[in-house]
């Protein structure tokens, strides 16, 4: 089941160039960069490779280890 969006992108080929053009240019940032490479950081320190946990971003802005069934279930768009 394709998203909205997707479905979108797959019919507008220069809209779809124009996203990745953005996307490219956002992920390149130094804050991006910063940001995946402190992520990267607590993943690596946690060892939490195929341990069916998630790490997850509380209100707060702490990183917290979590079942991913929970994490990937909040804030999901529906219907």
């Amino acid at each position: 089941m394709s998203s909205k969006s997707s479905k979108y992108y797959k019919k507008n080929k220069k809209s779809y160039a124009k996203k990745k053009k953005y996307d490219s240019k956002y992920s390149s940032s130094e804050k991006r960069k910063n940001y995946r490479v402190k992520l990267n950081f607590f993943n690596r320190k946690k060892g939490k490779k195929g341990d069916g946990k998630d790490a997850s971003h509380t209100k707060s802005g702490k990183i917290v280890l979590e079942s991913q069934s929970k994490n990937r279930a909040r804030n999901r768009g529906r219907k």
